[in-house]
């Protein structure tokens, strides 16, 4: 699988990550053949966080045996100093591990949860801690949100983040503004060697309320395999970007493993023949709709 540099921090990682958010609600068993398919695609970068279920106990169960070959990232919520710095050490006991690559402060999408983290005394000051004393390498930032592009943008004049999480795809670029945002943050991200990482890349608009929710995800994903090839392509078309979270969904990740196969067999990196403006049922990812139900574990995520 092809790698790419994360900015400053130097792994070169492969361009699919983990999403460790498909092993949210799985059992072990579960997460062990999905595990062993990524590793054995050659995925070496594992993305997840202290609030995506039991993930991190998940994954937890492998880190003796794969540590020192796997660029290893989590997550915290807390907006508080100390109780991100506590909730950092939590994941190493769960992870198993002395240390993680990247530390992320979770869900940063709105200016109001910039100021809640970065203030004197908020979660940043927890993170730097946790970096400081060795238990991360890295601190990273990640959102939710119509104008995440713009707030990450902001975060990183505030502070040297060293990565940032953020959506992209075939539906946010079609929206002007959004567009806009994101190629600003792009742009800084370059000049300032910052790791620009992707979510939501196959991501087709939000759960109607008059369907069930097919899969473990807060939106609707596509899941055929031609649209999924046109869209990661979509994606890993811009080298800026070093990687995208896999989908959270076990049942997925073979559909993007399988598509990122393509796209480095293809002579042009493309997926040929497909027209991602004519995808049916495209739009908001971010308009909650009324009634909509999501998982316990991931409601304090998703955008209202």
């Amino acid at each position: 699988m092809q790698t790419r540099r994360l900015g400053r921090l130097g792994h070169m990682s492969s361009v699919l990550l983990y999403g460790g958010a498909a092993l949210s609600d799985v059992s072990q068993d579960e997460a062990d053949r999905s595990i062993t398919a990524a590793l054995e695609a050659g995925i070496n970068h594992i993305d997840t966080a202290a609030d995506y279920g039991e993930s991190e106990l998940r994954l937890g169960a492998w880190m003796p045996r794969i540590r020192d070959r796997i660029f290893l990232a989590t997550k915290t919520g807390d907006r508080e100093a100390g109780a991100a710095y506590d909730s950092i050490r939590r994941s190493l006991d769960r992870l198993q591990t002395d240390h993680v690559d990247l530390i992320q402060l979770h869900a940063v999408g709105t200016i109001h949860e910039l100021d809640s983290v970065t203030r004197p005394g908020g979660g940043l000051e927890g993170a730097i801690r946790a970096r400081d004393e060795g238990l991360a390498r890295g601190i990273g930032i990640t959102g939710h949100g119509h104008r995440v592009a713009a707030v990450h943008l902001e975060a990183c004049r505030r502070f040297a983040f060293d990565t940032v999480l953020t959506p992209y795809n075939f539906v946010l670029a079609r929206d002007e503004g959004f567009r806009r945002d994101f190629d600003a943050l792009i742009e800084l991200a370059a000049a300032d060697d910052i790791g620009v990482m992707v979510i939501k890349s196959i991501a087709r608009n939000n759960w109607r309320t008059d369907e069930p929710h097919r899969y473990h995800t807060w939106y609707e994903p596509l899941d055929e395999q031609a649209l999924i090839d046109a869209a990661i392509s979509f994606v890993l078309h811009r080298p800026e970007i070093t990687g995208l979270a896999t989908v959270g969904d076990v049942r997925l990740l073979p559909l993007v493993i399988e598509a990122e196969r393509r796209r480095e067999a293809s002579e042009d990196h493309g997926a040929a023949g497909v027209d991602l403006d004519a995808v049916p049922d495209t739009g908001s990812l971010f308009e909650r709709n009324p009634g909509r139900v999501v998982p316990d574990w991931l409601e304090h995520l998703v955008p209202k």
